[in-house]
């Protein structure tokens, strides 16, 4: 099956560099301004690659039935939506209603929905009604999109986390005797890895960069979400607990949780983009892009290996959920302190201090 790993990296390598060309004549590129200080004008078609040479390898390569063709479906809207956004910028109230209209279609026709919570709270399992089920799922669909939309502020951050979390989910599913949804994670990581080196610069530097754009950040939101269900829900491919997703995603959810917290506590909308975020945070206390790509992987890695090395020792979910909320709480409380944090141990090591605002 090796041979459908390459076949999709060069097929997205090669749709990369024809739909850059494209994105130029059509001027589907994102420019410098006062939040993206990149220089040059940058093809935002990362995700459009990513799409075409995953589409095409996964009704080559994997069993092509009414779930896969809904999905495919669902994601092409999204992805449609996202270069209009991208090209045009629309309202974000226009990107929620579609959000939750591919919801919606994922829960009455894939038949897909977050029923089951597992037992978060003890002894039993917290089972939803169909309707309370389907605002759930609706509201993690909305909320994981999102979340890994709003990642995507540094090079290789959005491919980086994205990979980690299929790469751990192909790892449950393939030993869970999944092999048909571990080969999909495959493939799309595969399929992520020519964009993850034009948009670092690697190998033929800066002149060929490359940006994922809101196109590819929804759709791989999306798409993360639709195997966090379909691995916690569905009977015949059930690969892990409920509570071991939000390890496996944890990184981005609390970066999203955290500035939507801020930003209401302010006063402001949710949704309105700012320079709050970890990797903004990171690289303001003095790391370097690459450097906070790193560390921000990282952590995203060791929260996955937790929560399946959780998983497989059989802690209880409810601990393992108590543990992810502590996690949290200690993660927003050093968010909202970090720069009294950070001039105590410049202070410490005699570092000089620069004044944060």
């Amino acid at each position: 099956m090796e041979y459908s790993y390459i076949f999709v990296f060069v097929l997205s390598f090669v749709s990369l560099f024809i739909m850059r060309k494209v994105a130029k004549k059509v001027g589907l590129v994102d420019k410098p301004n006062a939040r993206k200080h990149h220089q040059g004008v940058i093809p935002l078609v990362g995700g459009i690659a990513v799409f075409i040479a995953f589409a095409i390898a996964a009704l080559l390569f994997l069993p092509v039935n009414v779930t896969l063709l809904l999905y495919l479906g669902c994601g092409l809207i999204l992805l449609a939506v996202g270069v209009i956004d991208d090209y045009l910028d629309i309202s974000f109230k226009i990107r929620l209603v579609v959000q939750a209209g591919i919801a919606l279609a994922i829960i009455s026709v894939g038949g897909h929905s977050l029923d089951n919570l597992g037992y978060l709270m003890g002894s039993e399992t917290l089972q939803l009604s169909p309707f309370i089920g389907g605002i759930v799922t609706v509201v993690a669909f909305i909320g994981a999109i999102n979340a890994f939309n709003m990642v995507d502020g540094i090079d290789g951050l959005l491919g980086g986390l994205a990979s980690v979390t299929f790469t751990a989910m192909g790892y449950v599913f393939y030993t869970n005797g999944n092999p048909d949804l571990a080969l999909f994670c495959g493939l799309l990581v595969a399929a992520m890895l020519p964009y993850i080196m034009l948009n670092l610069g690697l190998p033929f530097g800066r002149r060929f960069k490359v940006f994922m754009g809101d196109a590819g950040s929804v759709f791989i939101g999306f798409t993360v979400v639709w195997l966090l269900v379909r691995g916690t829900q569905e009977a015949d491919v059930v690969a892990f607990q409920p509570v071991t997703a939000l390890w496996l995603i944890a990184i981005p959810l609390m970066d999203m949780a955290t500035i939507m917290i801020r930003r209401v506590r302010k006063g402001q909308s949710p949704f309105k983009p700012d320079r709050e975020h970890l990797h903004h945070i990171c690289q303001r206390i003095g790391l370097s892009s690459r450097m906070t790509l790193v560390v921000i992987c990282v952590l995203a890695i060791c929260c996955a290996a937790i929560g399946i090395w959780c998983e497989r020792l059989g802690v209880k979910e409810s601990t393992m959920f108590i543990a992810f909320l502590v996690m949290f709480g200690g993660y927003f409380m050093m968010i909202n302190h970090i720069w009294r944090i950070t001039a105590a141990v410049k202070r410490l090591f005699g570092i000089p201090t620069v004044h944060e605002a």
